[in-house]
């Protein structure tokens, strides 16, 4: 018995000097945030104050500008970028919703972008939990929206992804240094969670 005792206390120990030992990640210089469409939603949810469905959520990470010039320099043209640092941006839909006027099926996707001076090719893409958009896929796309680029009056320090309510359904705002995309989003009338894969490459075009 107190071999066993013995051996009990040793092994637990063991696991506490590992733990202690073990490397505490430092805080990263890009920070992960998350914005919620309704916004503020889980905070309306401990006040009881929700009155619209939870609807689309999108993680990412938010570099800092830090005197670098962004586009076309730290964020290249006509490249596919992942919106942000470390970790791809990923969006979720808890509803069948039409993105920028196209279906998608709730659930959830990378959201990645292809800059340009006057425009912004979003892609939703159904590869998930990636880093950067070294693996990105073409193929595993399902949806490509072609968005005008809005010039900002005063600069963004910060990478910024956030949503707020239209009359229409809401809007999803992406927008760093002098640079902005809305993407206009509603839910959809007609569950799509079934769209034809037919379907789905249309919406590529």
């Amino acid at each position: 018995m107190k071999k066993v005792l013995l051996t009990s206390l040793l092994a637990l120990l063991t696991t506490i000097v590992a733990i202690c030992q073990a490397k505490v990640p430092a805080t990263d210089q890009s920070p992960m945030d998350m914005s919620y469409y309704p916004p503020n939603y889980p905070i309306l949810k401990i006040q009881d104050k929700i009155t619209d469905p939870l609807v689309a959520r999108v993680i990412y990470s938010r570099p800092r500008r830090n005197g670098r010039t962004v586009f076309n320099e730290l964020v290249e043209y006509n490249k596919v970028w992942r919106i942000g640092a470390n970790e791809a941006t990923e969006i979720e839909f808890f509803k069948d919703v039409r993105f920028a006027g196209k279906p998608v099926p709730k659930g959830k996707y990378t959201l990645y972008a292809v800059p340009d001076p006057q425009k912004w090719v979003m892609i939703l893409n159904k590869e998930t939990d990636t880093w950067g958009s070294f693996k990105y896929d073409v193929k595993k796309d399902i949806v490509r929206v072609e968005l005008p680029v809005e010039k900002l009056s005063e600069p963004l320090e910060d990478l910024a992804i956030y949503f707020d309510k239209t009359t229409q359904g809401f809007n999803m705002y992406a927008g760093w240094e002098s640079a902005s995309v809305i993407v206009p989003i509603s839910i959809a009338e007609k569950p799509s969670s079934k769209t034809p894969a037919k379907t789905l490459r249309k919406n590529l075009n």
